[in-house]
C-alpha cells in the first residue's frame, strides 16, 4: 500500500481478534515507530516496551476504565498487543517526549495500516498507569523514563478498508 492510501485508510481499531500479530509485523511497526523524528536528535530520550501478556493488558485495560469512570471498560479494546512509549523528560520538560511520541505513533499507525494489522492511539491507559504503582513497576522502566503514550495493535475484527481518497476533518486556513 503506498503512503497516501495508507494515510487516507488508518482509523482507530476499537475491536481486536485474540489472535497475535506475527513477529515480523510487530518488529515492521515498532521499526516505523523507531524511525520516527525526534526532537534534538535525543534518541535516548525514548524508550519503547512491548506488552503481550495477556494479564498484564487485561488489568491495564480495567485501570483506564477506572479512570474514565466506567468500571469493568476494555479501554484497550482487547488488542493482543501494545507497545508503549516512555519518555525522559530534557531541560525543556516533558513536551518534547509527548511530541516525540505523537510522531512514534503515527508512524507505528501508518504502518500497521499498510500490513493491515488495526491500531488505536492510546491515553486512558496512560493515565492509569501513571496512578497505579504496582502496574508501573511491573514494567521495569529504565530509570527516569515516565510512560507518555502507546499505540494498541492486533487484528480487526471488522475489516479495514482503503479509502480512495482523503477526507480533510479539520479546518484549514492559509495567512499569504
Amino acid at each position: 500500500m503506498d503512503t497516501l492510501k495508507a494515510i487516507a485508510s488508518r482509523k482507530s481499531t476499537r475491536g481486536y481478534k485474540p489472535e497475535q500479530i506475527t513477529d515480523h509485523e510487530l518488529d515492521t511497526i515498532v521499526s516505523a515507530g523507531a524511525t520516527a523524528p525526534i526532537g534534538m536528535g535525543q534518541f535516548e530520550s525514548v524508550h519503547m516496551t512491548i506488552i503481550q501478556k495477556a494479564d498484564f493488558l487485561h488489568k491495564l485495560s480495567l485501570a483506564g476504565g477506572e479512570i474514565f469512570g466506567k468500571p469493568g471498560m476494555e479501554t484497550l479494546y482487547g488488542a493482543p498487543s501494545l507497545v508503549l512509549i516512555s519518555s525522559k523528560p530534557n531541560e525543556f520538560g516533558t513536551e518534547v517526549g509527548i511530541a516525540n511520541s505523537a510522531c512514534m505513533i503515527e508512524n507505528m499507525c501508518l504502518a500497521a495500516t499498510a500490513l493491515g494489522v488495526g491500531s488505536v492511539y492510546i491515553m486512558g491507559a496512560i493515565v492509569a498507569l501513571n496512578k497505579n504503582a504496582e502496574l508501573l513497576a511491573e514494567l521495569k522502566l529504565p530509570e527516569g523514563y515516565n510512560p507518555v503514550a502507546a499505540v494498541a495493535l492486533g487484528y480487526s475484527v471488522e475489516p479495514l478498508v482503503e479509502a480512495e481518497t482523503m477526507t480533510r476533518k479539520i479546518t484549514v486556513s492559509t495567512l499569504k
